[in-house]
């Protein structure tokens, strides 16, 4: 009778969580518990060796959310199924759209790399600001084209408050820029320095320039009824523009030690977010009328290519111009 009685009690208790699991005031509640559990196991499995610093914890909790933002994508694509469908419809529905789709391969890829790398520089003592930058440029950036794309153009789910992780990448990005920096060499106005600079911000006139009959006949994805498009076209003539220059007036002029570190920051973001337009704007989910026409289709991924790769040669060759904290500016 006892095991009777006892199978009857985790039945019925599971009934219960299959019950409550597709409320969406519940989804939210076990996200946070989740998140929370997964930190407690964290810091329990380093307490004997504890780090000194915070963002070892934000790393580890963020390599977690990346596997599932990595299984979303997947299960959205057809990949797998049977893992993420109770969360997919009651949780956060938008997440099936083409850009957060391809968000969530940056995160459950990009992103997972970057904090496999960034954990291994910390645990071996090595100097990782520049990579930390780079992952709160791209995650910022995220959260800047992800939020207000939802609150634009998706229904809000409680699930959705689950975000609030992502001013996470704020504070990180204040703390990394605050730590100490490298300083620039002096006489670095060079002329291919400059080229890059001007590649990037020539992208963005041209779109200023013909911005209607582009989008007609080039990028019809930026009409998509979904605000991530929106928004990442105002994130880039708002945020970028003004950062291209700000970059010409770093190279010619000696001394703006700030330089470096915002380029990495911005080729961050850059990348996250060129990847996410671009894929959403090939993306099967995404409706025909708005993907980018196939005559065009080579010219429109070189220009959005090269838009990117423009701004990180650009950190590459500014890399050699380095030299460490305690030299001097000549």
């Amino acid at each position: 009778k006892m095991s009777v009685s006892s199978l009857n009690l985790i039945l019925c208790s599971l009934i219960f969580v299959i019950f409550c699991i597709y409320r969406p005031v519940v989804i939210l509640q076990i996200g946070v518990t989740v998140l929370v559990a997964v930190f407690l196991l964290v810091y329990l499995a380093t307490r004997y060796n504890p780090t000194k610093d915070p963002l070892f914890y934000v790393f580890a909790e963020f390599s977690f959310t990346c596997v599932i933002d990595l299984t979303s994508a997947l299960e959205y694509d057809g990949f797998t199924s049977g893992f993420m469908e109770f969360y997919q419809k009651t949780g956060e529905p938008y997440l099936g759209t083409p850009n957060a789709i391809m968000m969530c391969y940056w995160d459950g890829i990009a992103h997972f790399i970057l904090y496999l790398m960034l954990i291994h520089r910390m645990s071996s003592k090595q100097q990782y600001r520049t990579l930390g930058l780079f992952w709160a440029g791209s995650l910022c950036a995220n959260m800047i084209v992800f939020v207000p794309g939802i609150v634009v153009g998706s229904e809000i789910r409680p699930a959705f408050w689950l975000n609030i992780f992502l001013l996470v990448p704020i504070w990180g990005a204040v703390s990394l820029f605050s730590r100490p920096r490298n300083i620039l060499k002096a006489l670095i106005c060079r002329p291919l320095d400059l080229l890059f600079v001007r590649i990037g911000k020539l992208v963005l006139t041209i779109r200023l320039q013909i911005l209607n009959g582009y989008v007609t006949e080039y990028e019809p994805y930026l009409k998509d009824p979904v605000g991530f498009p929106k928004v990442t076209i105002l994130l880039l003539l708002f945020r970028a523009l003004p950062m291209l220059g700000s970059f010409e007036y770093g190279l010619c002029t000696p001394g703006c030690t700030w330089m470096l570190d915002w380029m990495v920051y911005f080729a961050g973001a850059i990348l996250q977010c060129q990847w996410s337009h671009a894929g959403a704007s090939l993306h099967p989910h995404t409706a025909e009328m708005y993907r980018i026409p196939v005559t065009n289709l080579v010219p429109i991924l070189l220009f959005n290519l090269l838009y990117a790769a423009g701004l990180v040669l650009l950190i590459l060759h500014s890399v050699f111009q380095w030299v460490p904290v305690n030299l001097v500016i000549t």
